[in-house]
């Protein structure tokens, strides 16, 4: 496969246990499809019950052209600004691989991490109804899905105790001081 931006010979890159390309010369990878989900979940666990997809938050991605063609099927690739990021994801809407160029994946790893920390309460339990609908509809699989709502569950409660920090302190004293002793 070549690279879209500097048509040479793109090298395997290995991230985990997840197989990319990479352009040795301008350092941009190429995702297949599903493969830049896997790599932000493997990046940071946290992150794994925040989708990073396209087609669910469209509100988040504006579309503008690039002249880049997509290295798998030929075909000129979509370019999506994600959300208030200087992020462009070069994305094929045939084989929906996506291209990012040098420092981009860190980029959104580093931008799906300010956003966990942004959210509100009212975000966090919104979140957590989300996440117990997918545990029944299982887009992805019962445990990938049993993660993500373990994970969301843990900020909500990191939030209403950063919220409440009475209620910190209580449970705090009853770990050290248990009823029975």
């Amino acid at each position: 496969m070549k690279c879209p931006k500097c048509s040479v010979k793109m090298h395997k890159r290995m991230i985990d246990d997840i197989e990319l390309d990479e352009c040795r010369t301008c350092e941009g990878i190429w995702f297949d499809k599903d493969e830049l989900r896997q790599v932000k979940d493997v990046s940071d666990s946290d992150l794994n019950w925040m989708d990073f997809d396209i087609w669910k938050h469209p509100e988040k991605f504006k579309a503008s052209e690039r002249k880049l063609d997509c290295p798998k099927c030929g075909i000129p690739m979509a370019v999506l600004n994600y959300a208030d990021t200087e992020v462009e994801i070069d994305y094929c809407t045939e084989c929906q691989g996506i291209w990012l160029d040098k420092g981009e994946l860190e980029q959104i790893i580093a931008s799906l991490e300010k956003e966990i920390l942004s959210k509100s309460t009212n975000e966090y339990v919104k979140e957590t109804v989300e996440e117990a609908k997918e545990l029944l509809t299982r887009p992805e699989s019962f445990i990938s899905e049993w993660r993500d709502f373990k994970t969301i569950l843990r900020f909500l409660q990191y939030r209403i105790l950063s919220l409440q920090p009475r209620v910190h302190d209580t449970i705090v004293r009853f770990q050290h001081n248990p009823l029975n002793q």
